[in-house]
């Protein structure tokens, strides 16, 4: 029996890829800026509805570099419910991240809870679009506008993510996605920035290239995070595929949310009003008393029918040793973050998944 994963890359057609690779050995142009580098981001701010866009290697140094540009310091107000790379940008810049708990309807940063957080020492908010669902963009704007505070938003789990026809990467004063293998749309490994200016844009290319703003001139203390061309032209072939994908996460989610409504102990989101969702993931939580069975129980049988599923995000960050000493990590002040984590599978959700895969998935759950 295959096993079935928690998610596939999308990867372009071979043979176009090949070709591609072609051109890039006829013309041994194969990093800093090439055309295919150019052509992306260009591809990509169209298609992301965003005015400017830079590349990197990863989704990790766009967070690391966004906080170097708008020179932040102190203490950042963030989520302990997210991917370890949010907190270590923090801790990598000399940082104190400053936990706050999550909202149990949508799972990302509460911003009724950001005010009390906020101390003489805070710089900046840092929340998650987590799952790719839209954080209250306007509540915690509202809240760093009154402090005089800078918002960077990881938004790497939200390509693409639209709210009534704008996108949610617009949001706040930068936003970082991530291109790795794991995501909705992957350059295998890969990142990028969203700015809103041409000037910053500008400072950020200047940053992610050791500083260098001509042959002899470095204007900044910068790091070498730039994307490659054979990644660049690899993310353009996977660019014309990501709508069809993009189209048969939604169908599985769809047939997970008909077959799981009515299962006791068993709940998920449903799509947020105007939102047009990546369905990057499909969380359940799962009620023990209710269904009979804990979240480790039903994640360990699936396991053991080779169905692989992933506690995302399980243990909280403000639970790793770098992170649990902080004030704001105290349990007692993460109720609702600390039953996400302990409640939470994600089904395995990508574009290759077929009926029968869907159905064995089903009814390891439904019982």
């Amino acid at each position: 029996m295959k096993t079935i994963t928690v998610t596939s890359p999308l990867l372009p057609d071979l043979e176009e890829f090949n070709s591609v690779l072609k051109k890039i050995w006829a013309d041994k142009w194969i990093t800093n800026n090439g055309s295919f580098h150019k052509q992306l981001e260009k591809e990509l701010a169209a298609y992301l509805k965003v005015p400017y866009i830079s590349l990197f290697t990863n989704g990790t140094l766009p967070l690391i570099t966004a906080l170097q540009a708008l020179r932040i310091t102190g203490e950042v107000i963030t989520t302990p419910y997210s991917f370890v790379a949010t907190t270590h940008s923090l801790w990598w810049n000399g940082i104190k991240p400053v936990f706050v708990d999550i909202d149990p309807k949508t799972g990302n940063l509460d911003p009724e809870k950001i005010e009390a957080a906020i101390t003489p020492k805070t710089t900046a908010i840092m929340p998650v679009h987590v799952y790719g669902k839209p954080c209250d963009t306007k509540h915690i704007q509202k809240i760093a506008d009154k402090y005089g505070l800078k918002v960077i938003y990881d938004a790497a789990h939200a390509f693409g993510v639209e709210i009534n026809g704008e996108s949610i990467l617009n949001a706040g004063d930068m936003s970082t996605l991530s291109f790795h293998a794991t995501k909705v749309y992957n350059t295998i490994e890969g990142g990028a920035m969203v700015m809103h200016d041409e000037q910053t844009k500008k400072r950020i290319d200047y940053l992610k290239n050791f500083g260098f703003a001509g042959e002899t001139t470095v204007v900044a203390p910068g790091i070498n995070s730039k994307m490659d061309e054979i990644r660049s032209a690899y993310g353009l072939l996977n660019l014309k595929n990501v709508d069809a994908a993009i189209e048969a996460r939604h169908q599985v989610a769809i047939k997970y949310r008909e077959a799981l409504r009515n299962v006791e102990g068993i709940t998920f989101f449903d799509d947020m009003p105007g939102v047009k969702h990546n369905y990057s993931y499909f969380p359940i939580f799962v009620d023990e008393e209710k269904y009979g069975m804990t979240r480790d129980e039903l994640y360990f049988k699936m396991k053991e029918h080779d169905v692989l599923g992933r506690r995302y995000f399980y243990p909280l960050i403000s639970e790793f040793s770098t992170y649990r000493g902080l004030e704001s990590a105290k349990p007692e002040l993460l109720p609702n973050a600390h039953k996400m984590a302990d409640t939470v599978i994600c089904l395995p959700m990508h574009h290759t998944l077929g009926e029968e895969d869907i159905e064995r998935i089903l009814n390891l759950i439904i019982k």
